[in-house]
């Protein structure tokens, strides 16, 4: 009998090197990983998001995680998830849909790797969220996966070091 994979989840507020030290576990464990989807998604719009956009982000991610369920390999890493998904909903549009906070309840993750923010925050075209917001979102991420009843660590460091640190904290999973 297959087991399902562990499911890994890099989070944390904006310019905090998500995206980098998702593909570097992915790559040190050899496995696929899912980048952030949100990030290409808004890229790409001619106009600002709406709510529906982001519902379908949230969407996409949920189709992401149910094929990493499958079994195959023994890992799979997320750069971002839902966690910031349904607290971006609720920040940006003043409410959160009940079939995504049931959703994320019932969800199998087996670790949240929640980057701090002791990177320094670099403006791009997509990011809204630096100074005190960003700090004020880090905290109610890590509020949001407590309630959720999940496991986290916080990860801290710049370059190498980040990466280390997450990996003796994977080593122990």
């Amino acid at each position: 009998m297959t087991k399902e994979p562990k499911i890994i989840v890099v989070t944390g507020a904006e310019s905090t090197g998500k995206s980098t030290l998702t593909e570097e576990l992915a790559a040190y464990f050899g496995v696929n990983h899912y980048p952030e989807f949100a990030r290409e998604y808004v890229t790409n719009l001619k106009e600002s998001y709406t709510f529906g956009d982001v519902e379908y982000i949230a969407n996409t991610q949920i189709k992401q995680y149910e094929e990493a369920l499958k079994p195959g390999a023994p890992i799979a890493f997320f750069d971002t998830w839902l966690v910031i998904t349904i607290i971006w909903m609720e920040v940006v549009f003043n409410k959160k849909p009940s079939w995504l906070a049931e959703y994320i309840r019932n969800s199998k993750i087996s670790l949240f790797l929640v980057c701090d923010t002791d990177l320094p925050w670099v403006a791009d075209p997509v990011r809204e969220n630096g100074g005190e917001m960003r700090e004020t979102l880090h905290k109610k991420y890590i509020q949001e996966i407590q309630e959720n009843s999940f496991q986290y660590k916080i990860i801290g460091g710049t370059g190498k070091q980040r990466v280390q640190n997450a990996l003796s904290v994977l080593k122990k999973l």
